[in-house]
């Protein structure tokens, strides 16, 4: 197989991180581009000295090449198959696929080792997500394999990736079926329905990713005045609602988010009138809200540092909003708070809220630190896939 792929060569000493199993190849490690090389193309990787160090994929920009393995091992559907079927493997060892959740997602990136490809489960439809040109060009084998997991029962596959592709890339994808068509877009969380939006919702349609968050905080929810920021699809609402709360009332400044809030609401408990929904900027809202008007805040905001040179004005936004939280929050109150901007660290993230706690003068104690399930697995030689960071907050 090596003899059929263009090589890239690695400068003398650049291989440390991948004999440590690290799967990225920094543009700033190569000694030797092969001439012709394409992006999204297969290649093999070399050190200094010859040493064959694995096969991936090339891409333009600071991330260079994706190792797939590291081996030399033939990179066709037989190995898309096989990663596949030890993704549906875990998943079924955790206990995730049964008939009261039919949600969950199937391939993270690195941590399921299939680096820049994503695909998130609803029922019997498969959301495909490329973040990488290599993943791109094998969206058709990967969809075809998927309907053939044994014991999957996937009947569509959907490809979503005009928002995640570099766009130095210049690929224009287009989102569409590449397999069946629309079937239903309810899927079922821990038997509650949610109505998915693959098609124009954000990221695959849903934030699976907030799963075992949403369950803990139905625990919390029993008699509480509960309001829920920036609550997209509702999530956080729906289980709050069969947690036991007074009142939920959902938060987004987007009509459509509101929408859907709504919709799933009134599929799990119709005509209940204990929620209520506004779309509203979320800081003008905690503006004007009375103090002591909720017992339990859900604090989940848009990613705000996708890149480093964000970060500063990241952490600026983190401890506003958390401040204006623990000003008004009820006493004896409950705080969820949350970032999933992967650029913002654990520690950051603590220091921000730390911060806003301080400016309050409420004493507050952590009760849980919350991160993303199981069915996002972190590669233990790829720490950068620890995206999510949460706080459970208690505040007197």
């Amino acid at each position: 197989m090596s003899s059929k792929l263009k090589t890239i060569t690695l400068k003398r000493g650049k291989e440390e991180s991948l004999l440590r199993f690290h799967p990225w190849v920094f543009s700033g490690a190569i000694a030797h581009l092969p001439e012709g090389l394409e992006e999204g193309e297969t290649v093999r990787v070399e050190a200094a000295d010859g040493r064959p160090l694995g096969v991936g994929h090339y891409e333009i920009g600071s991330i260079a090449v994706r190792l797939l393995d590291p081996t030399e091992r033939e990179i066709d559907a037989s190995f898309y198959a096989e990663r596949l079927a030890q993704a549906w493997a875990l998943r079924q060892r955790l206990g995730l696929i049964r008939p009261d959740n039919t949600t969950f997602r199937l391939v993270h990136g690195e941590g399921d080792f299939l680096p820049g490809c994503v695909v998130d489960i609803y029922g019997d439809t498969a959301v495909l997500q490329a973040h990488s040109p290599g993943m791109h060009f094998a969206r058709n084998i990967i969809a075809e394999e998927l309907t053939r997991l044994p014991g999957a029962g996937i009947k569509n596959v959907y490809y979503k990736s005009e928002t995640t592709l570099p766009f130095k890339a210049r690929l224009d994808p287009v989102n569409d079926y590449i397999v069946g068509g629309f079937d239903t877009n309810i899927a079922i969380e821990n038997g509650l329905k949610f109505n998915i939006d693959w098609l124009k919702g954000q990221k695959t349609g849903f934030f699976v990713d907030q799963r075992d968050n949403r369950a803990l905080i139905q625990k919390f929810s029993q008699g509480a005045r509960v309001l829920n920021m920036f609550c997209y699809t509702g999530g956080f609402s729906v289980y709050a609602m069969r947690g036991g709360a007074e009142l939920v009332h959902s938060v987004d400044s987007s009509a459509k988010a509101i929408t859907l809030t709504d919709a799933n609401i009134e599929l799990n408990f119709p005509g209940d009138e204990r929620h209520k929904s506004y779309a509203e900027d979320a800081f003008k809202f905690l503006a004007r809200m009375e103090k002591g008007a909720y017992d339990l805040i859900v604090l989940d905001p848009p990613a705000f540092a996708k890149h480093r040179s964000a970060i500063r004005n990241a952490m600026i936004g983190y401890r506003r909003l958390n401040a204006a939280a623990f000003e008004k929050i009820a006493p004896g109150g409950i705080l969820f708070t949350f970032s999933c901007s992967q650029a913002i660290s654990k520690e950051q993230f603590r220091l921000a809220v730390f911060t806003a706690a301080a400016m309050s003068g409420r004493r507050v104690r952590i009760l849980h630190q919350l991160t993303q399930p199981a069915d996002h697995p972190v590669n233990i030689y790829h720490p950068e896939g620890e995206y999510l960071k949460g706080l459970v907050l208690y505040v007197e």
